[in-house]
């Protein structure tokens, strides 16, 4: 099932993972993150992961990046990155939300990476206890 939103599209890709696609250069505000959380507070009451596919390029505003990540019930994100930009990103929001210990893990989807970061959700979800 496939849903669309103000900033971009969410895959339920199964009971426990989405796929996150934000479009072509949206900054992400905070906002935008209310109503991302809300739909997956929506789809998933109970642990959940997801699978961020960065097949565009944009950016979030300072107080975005303090905010995602922060359901009480996500478990896990893999990001599919494809280019320098991507990765630089990813690593900006990292950086910031270090004491956090977000369990985040990126993946090049030049080398598989979709698939490989899917089968590490569904691991991590499973070391959860969870079964994906």
């Amino acid at each position: 099932m496939n849903f669309e939103l103000s900033f971009g599209s969410i895959s339920i890709v199964d009971e426990h993972i989405a796929e996150v696609i934000v479009n072509e250069d949206t900054v992400m505000t905070l906002e935008m993150c209310e109503e991302y959380d809300a739909f997956l507070e929506e789809q998933f009451p109970h642990p959940f992961a997801i699978l961020v596919n960065k097949l565009h390029n944009y950016s979030y505003t300072f107080e975005a990046k303090l905010h995602i990540a922060s359901l009480e019930h996500l478990m896990a994100i893999a990001v599919v990155t494809y280019n320098k930009y991507g990765t630089e990103q990813t690593q900006k929001v990292l950086d910031q939300r270090a004491v956090d210990g977000l369990v985040l893990k990126e993946f090049s989807g030049l080398k598989m990476g979709r698939q490989k970061a899917l089968s590490w959700l569904e691991t991590v979800l499973a070391d959860s206890m969870i079964k994906p």
